[in-house]
């Protein structure tokens, strides 16, 4: 439990800190364009670096999301199924997500791979454009990490939609 602790706060303070980094980063690109004159030529590459810290924001919030129980579901639909049936319906679906997130991470390891051979740059940013295959890689793989720990009962990602928060 204090790993998941641990995963917990790096993923809170890496979701924080490229949230601020964006704001700041775009606050100081209207202020150039506002006030820099031809001095905003040198922040060209602030709306690249915003998009690709975008990525990283939106898929290393996943985990986090689930297990807060913040994504979207039709679960009064999941819940009355499950009731009138009888079915584990939730094992079941945390079961089938693992698989689907852990097959996305893969495709997104293959891409990363494959981006990476290439050699392709940033126009803007001069970095290795593979960079931003890393992230849907990363996130997917949180996410079905949360998955699996709802499987199993570490954590229990419905309490917020049971009214538990």
């Amino acid at each position: 439990m204090k790993a998941l602790n641990v995963l917990r706060i790096m993923e809170r303070v890496t979701v924080v800190t490229i949230f601020l980094a964006m704001v700041t980063l775009y606050f100081v690109n209207v202020l150039s364009r506002q006030f820099g004159g031809t001095f905003a030529t040198n922040f060209a590459w602030v709306e690249e670096a915003v998009r690709l810290m975008s990525l990283f924001l939106v898929f290393f919030g996943l985990g986090l999301a689930l297990e807060q129980g913040r994504q979207v579901g039709v679960y009064s639909w999941r819940d009355r199924i499950a009731k009138r049936l009888g079915l584990p319906i939730r094992k079941f679906i945390d079961a089938v997500a693992i698989v689907f997130c852990v097959y996305l991470a893969w495709l997104g390891y293959g891409m990363t791979v494959f981006v990476y051979s290439t050699g392709q740059i940033s126009p803007t940013l001069n970095m290795p454009i593979y960079w931003i295959y890393l992230a849907p890689t990363i996130g997917f793989l949180l996410l079905a990490l949360r998955y699996a720990l709802s499987l199993f009962g570490v954590i229990d990602r419905y309490s917020a939609q049971d009214g538990g928060h």
